[in-house]
């Protein structure tokens, strides 16, 4: 207990320091700040405060105002350099957000495209010169495929689809592209023999070609640029393998195609082979490698290479389409089996002469290939009973001359006309008529066979059932006769009727003469100068 004993004042003066220590300050006191304290900047001590003593009480809210002041004066004028350090920090942080952006698309497209790289060319295994030598024993053995050539580059590209049955010797192709030319349209080809169907209205991009072909507008075509193509399409199979010896080729690489893993083995230029026409085609680049895409198995899915006179062409293989494909007449139609007559077709093969002679005549067509350069059509009467044939023929190849060609007994003579008309105009005209070679003489021998036989002698040579057919609806049975000059087809229906002739020509396509009996105008023979 404090002493009562004490003076007023003395305990007046512990009062105020007991109340002074707890935070109260006596209305006496008027400052608490000393000289060092109020001297400092609240910059140097943000932190304390100036106290006021207004009327004997503290006045903080004096003090804040004064400390916000000095606060905002200090702010502003900072505010500057804070600002263009923030712009500053805003700017580059944008920009390393752009950088990643970017790297990050460089990375995303490199390694899209990028592939590991792979072991380097090497020469060929044992295994893998097995797989080349047999690969055309195997395409042999598997009949057919599909076809999507590439040749050339530019507008002097060439695209072709279709198919090839290597078993059978035939390609049938839709040629189309930028560079087609004149054979865009068609095509047919044996390893000796091609024909076309142009078509100079089809669109530049190739489309499957239907599965049965047209019967008729095929011919020999005047420009040889797809031999080089053909002949490396048949090279591609072959009745026994080919064995490669050490060095000569070198694996490249491999890829996937269609979904199987395949290996690229590159080798130098292979054989010529057969052309697909029987004058010389141009010659291939022999120092050209190529390229074969295949398979574990051996199976072929690519060819590439470098071909002489038209530059790269690229042959893929479908191996999934695989119709079985019919030549067009021109170049001998469907295969057959030859075996020896029946003998109701015996009987009917000898009546032959005595039923022409009865039907008297027939209106004749004609459909002749006779080389690259010459393509005849014709039409007009065939007179059994006279002995007799008048026939209106047009080169196709020779800006479409027409001639007129008369058959009397064994006299064959010719006029050149004029007209449009596809028969040759009646009555016959009766002078200017010539004998002696010409260019449409190679129709001879086959109005000569068709005269003949009605003949009471028959048909020389020894005939055998090729195979049954059919013509404008009618069921026939191909006869196929050996003679001196070659083979001789005759298209007989079942009443003993001659419906068609055919021979093959020097180029190896095959002309047809189709005869429906008839009555026929009078045939006399040209005066004779």
């Amino acid at each position: 207990m404090e002493n009562s004993s004490q003076p007023p004042s003395d305990r007046r003066r512990r009062a105020a320091n007991r109340r002074h220590r707890a935070g109260i300050v006596p209305p006496a006191v008027l400052h608490l700040v000393s000289t060092e304290t109020a001297s400092r900047t609240p910059q140097s001590r943000p932190g304390i405060r100036r106290a006021v003593v207004s009327g004997g009480l503290l006045d903080l809210a004096a003090g804040n105002r004064a400390d916000e002041e000095d606060l905002a004066g200090a702010a502003t004028g900072a505010d500057g350099p804070r600002r263009a350090a923030a712009r500053r920090r805003r700017l580059a942080l944008a920009g390393l957000t752009l950088t990643a952006v970017l790297s990050a698309v460089m990375l995303v497209a490199t390694l899209v495209n990028w592939a590991p790289d792979g072991p380097p060319p090497r020469d060929l295994t044992t295994a893998e010169r097995d797989r080349l030598a047999v690969m055309r024993v195997t395409n042999y053995r598997e009949l057919r495929a599909g076809l999507h050539v590439t040749a050339g580059t530019g507008a002097a590209r060439t695209d072709l689809l279709g198919w090839v049955d290597w078993s059978r010797g035939l390609a049938y192709l839709d040629v189309g592209g930028p560079g087609a030319g004149p054979a865009r349209g068609l095509a047919q080809a044996t390893p000796t023999v091609l024909v076309i169907r142009p078509d100079p209205t089809a669109v530049p991009t190739p489309a499957m070609p239907p599965l049965v072909p047209p019967a008729d507008g095929w011919r020999l075509p005047a420009d040889r640029g797809l031999d080089p193509l053909l002949r490396m399409i048949f090279s591609l199979a072959a009745d026994r393998p080919e064995p490669m010896g050490r060095g000569v080729g070198r694996w490249v690489g491999r890829e996937h195609l269609n979904g199987e893993p395949v290996d690229v083995l590159e080798v130098s230029t292979p054989g010529s082979g057969a052309s697909p026409s029987r004058e010389p085609a141009a010659p291939a680049d022999a120092d050209a490698p190529v390229r074969y895409w295949l398979d574990r198995a051996g199976r072929l899915h690519r060819v590439q290479a470098d071909l002489a006179g038209i530059g790269p062409v690229t042959v893929a293989l479908n191996r999934a389409d695989r119709p079985t494909l019919r030549p067009v007449e021109a170049l001998g139609g469907r295969p057959g089996l030859p075996r020896a007559l029946t003998a109701t077709e015996r009987d009917r093969w000898r009546r032959l002469p005595a039923r022409l002679r009865t039907a008297g005549g027939a209106t004749a067509t004609l459909t002749m290939p006779v080389s690259t350069a010459t393509n005849l059509r014709g039409s007009g009467w065939l007179s059994w009973k006279s002995g007799s044939a008048y026939l209106g023929v047009t080169d196709l190849d020779a800006d479409g001359r027409r001639t007129l060609v008369r058959h009397h007994g064994r006299k064959i003579t010719r006029i050149d006309a004029t007209g449009e008309s596809a028969r040759p105009p009646l009555p016959p005209p009766a002078a200017g008529w010539r004998a002696g070679p010409h260019r449409t003489q190679a129709l001879d021998p086959l109005v000569a066979a068709a005269l003949q036989a009605a003949q009471r002698t028959g048909v020389p040579g020894s005939a055998q059932r090729l195979r049954g057919d059919s013509l404008a609806g009618t069921t026939v049975d191909v006869v196929q006769v050996d003679t001196a000059r070659g083979p001789l087809r005759y298209w007989v229906d079942r009443s003993g009727m001659l419906r068609r002739l055919e021979l093959p020509t020097r180029a190896g396509a095959w002309a047809q003469l189709d005869l429906a009996p008839g009555r026929v105008p009078r045939l006399t023979p040209p005066r004779q100068r």
